[in-house]
């Protein structure tokens, strides 16, 4: 008897849990987040104060619009963090050689942080 009992208890619970058709659900309907990166993006350079060596100018690398964050890492004491990923260019977006010459510093013989490279990570507009 108590086999039968549990067996129509687990039946109950399978069909109530199979019937169910509401999904949880993150976003964010007032689009903060956007209107947040748009802001700082505003204020603030896409690039960082040194130069990628092959081109002699910061580069972008362009990563896919869903990508929000972005690992740095340094050597020696540890300083591994993450950073939000803010800029986001446009389809008109200016084209290479932008920056003036001269302007920004060169990768170190022994660069101690991944921020020293001159790539520079930027969301694509798709």
């Amino acid at each position: 008897m108590k086999r039968i009992v549990l067996c129509l208890a687990a039946v109950a619970a399978f069909s109530g849990l199979a019937g169910s058709s509401e999904q949880a659900q993150a976003g964010d309907p007032y689009a903060v987040t956007q209107v947040w990166n748009h802001n700082f993006a505003q204020t603030r350079a896409w690039h960082s104060n040194y130069y990628y060596a092959p081109y002699g100018q910061p580069t972008a690398m362009v990563v896919p619009p869903t990508a929000h964050l972005r690992q740095t890492y340094s050597w020696g004491v540890s300083q591994n963090t993450n950073h939000p990923i803010y800029h986001q260019y446009g389809r008109n977006a200016s084209t290479p050689g932008a920056a003036a010459p001269g302007r920004f510093r060169a990768t170190p013989n022994w660069p101690s942080h991944t921020d020293q490279f001159g790539l520079n990570y930027v969301r694509a507009p798709w």
